[in-house]
């Protein structure tokens, strides 16, 4: 979220302490140059009561989820508005053989395989939970259509691959329609992103009452439960004094927690992503290339970073420019301008949509993959394996000196230690 002088004295005024405030100088001044370059101005909420808008969307997108209250989640996807359902042309032009010609526009499995060079099998025995508000009704009929079209195996609750949960842990009652709200493009883009790095995994939707941080957080701690051995969140609320009263909801033992750390650029950091219990995932623009990869990556000028003036930095953790927590700590594509192909019949069929929703459910198949998520009750796994990440090294989310919007070689904060170089960082 950007934030303009007058939200900064709101969050003052509301009860930020000292460091707090000289945290968040350089993020209201990266936020303001942001908006004035890329957007017109948006006129700052006169008092925390007010809702708090979402970062506007780049050319030929928008957020998927609107304004919400301050203190309030808001999913991070983003639709391309120039996709109308349908299917696109991906042929030879694209890189590809004619027999692609009939997939739909937006990065499907295969891509995302070379990409990151991930096996096509693996995860079996992994069951992936993704969190969300509100209940998609057709959201499993969809993601037949999805792992139809590109011919992965079924995943239904008839062959005990697909559950659908309340925050509860409970089959009925489901709460209301997520269509209102936008979170039936968030839970198809969890849904199939999932279903396309981790196409042996068993899949869990659990929906939460509404968007606020004890719901979802109550969803979050439900999942382990269940038998969920990963975690993806891909939503966010801007952190706040006591923000860390939520991070028990998503530390459980053998589990690995993986949440979007936004699409808003250098800014406030948000939560869960800040929790040192997290895997903070940031976005990147993924293109094709001549290069050996096949692939290149720079952070997207979306990637959520930032330095929490709450969470206390992990021990693992040892940037010198935040003396707190500091966001993301690995990446995966989330531009938009891209994207992955989605099926959901409630947003007209095939779409493609991004942001750092995408991300997170990335790495939690990634993570699926490797077979080893109780060893990421937090990132410090990752922070010792840099060498099978690959190295993000430029591109900018910010305005800011120095690393904390800058890739560069080595960690960075839109980017974080980099992205997925096969299983072995993971």
């Amino acid at each position: 979220m950007r934030l303009s002088p007058a939200v900064k004295a709101v969050r003052t005024t509301a009860g930020l302490g000292t460091l707090a405030v000289a945290l968040l100088l350089p993020f209201v001044g990266t936020a303001q140059a942001r908006t004035t370059a890329q957007h017109p101005a948006t006129p700052a909420p006169a008092s925390a009561s007010l809702p708090a808008s979402p970062p506007v969307a780049a050319p030929n997108t928008r957020d998927a989820c609107g304004p919400v209250p301050l203190g309030e989640a808001r999913c991070f996807a983003i639709v391309r508005t120039d996709v109308h359902g349908g299917l696109g042309v991906r042929g030879p032009a694209a890189g590809r053989n004619a027999a692609a010609d009939t997939l739909p526009t937006g990065f499907g499995p295969a891509d995302l395989r070379s990409a990151y060079g991930l096996p096509a099998t693996g995860g079996k025995g992994q069951t992936i939970a993704v969190i969300d508000d509100g209940d998609d009704a057709t959201a499993e009929a969809d993601l037949a259509v999805y792992r139809t079209t590109y011919g992965l195996p079924a995943c239904t609750t008839a062959n005990g691959c697909f559950r659908k949960v309340n925050q509860r842990g409970k089959a009925s009652p489901l709460p209301p329609s997520a269509i209102a709200a936008g979170w039936q493009n968030e839970i198809a883009l969890d849904l199939d992103t999932v279903s396309a790095v981790c196409p042996d995994c068993h899949i869990l939707l659990v929906e939460a009452d509404d968007q606020t941080g004890p719901d979802l957080g109550a969803a979050a701690a439900i999942a382990p439960s269940l038998g969920a051995t990963v975690v993806s969140n891909s939503y966010g609320i801007e952190e706040a004094n006591g923000a860390s009263a939520l991070a028990k909801d998503y530390q459980h033992p053998g589990v690995a927690y993986v949440a979007s750390t936004g699409d808003g650029g250098y800014a406030v950091p948000s939560e869960p992503a800040v929790f040192s219990g997290v895997i903070a995932a940031g976005g990147t623009t993924l293109t094709r290339s001549t290069t050996a990869r096949g692939w290149t990556e720079t952070a997207w000028d979306g990637s959520g970073s930032g330095c929490s003036a709450w969470i206390a930095k992990p021990a693992w953790q040892k940037d010198t420019d935040c003396p707190g927590r500091t966001v993301a700590d690995v990446s995966a594509d989330a531009d938009p301008s891209t994207g992955i192909a989605v099926y959901s019949v409630s947003i007209g069929g095939w779409t493609v949509l991004g942001g750092t929703s995408e991300s997170s459910p990335i790495i939690a198949g990634v993570i699926a993959l490797a077979g080893n998520p109780g060893k990421l009750p937090n990132a410090s796994y990752l922070y010792a394996r840099t060498r099978n990440l690959y190295d993000v090294t430029s591109g900018s989310n910010g305005t800011c000196p120095g690393y904390s919007c800058n890739a560069g070689p080595g960690f960075d904060g839109p980017t974080g230690l980099g992205t997925p170089d096969g299983l072995g960082a993971f």
